[in-house]
């Protein structure tokens, strides 16, 4: 069984290597789910899909869609926060 998954993961790889071309799309998703106390919550769910720009890896462009989803998500969280807290 290791070795089907070995195998797996190497067509997998091989799969991600020919993803370098310029039509590449990259999506992250990133979700919180605040707890506002008395069995209520917030669910806050940030997803953002961007094509890979001309020089950029792969890697590269999932790095720079991560870190604004990530700023964004942060950012909506606190926001939510300081509204539940005034409440």
């Amino acid at each position: 069984m290791a070795d089907s998954f070995l195998f797996g993961m190497k067509k997998f790889n091989e799969r991600v290597m020919d993803m370098e071309n310029e039509s590449t799309k990259v999506t992250v998703g990133l979700g919180y789910t605040l707890n506002l106390g008395n069995f209520q919550s917030l669910r806050i769910d940030v997803s953002v899909s961007d094509n890979k720009r001309e020089g950029e890896s792969t890697n590269d462009a999932f790095e720079r869609v991560y870190a604004f989803v990530e700023k964004k998500l942060t950012d909506k969280v606190a926001e939510a926060q300081s509204e539940a807290d005034g409440k």
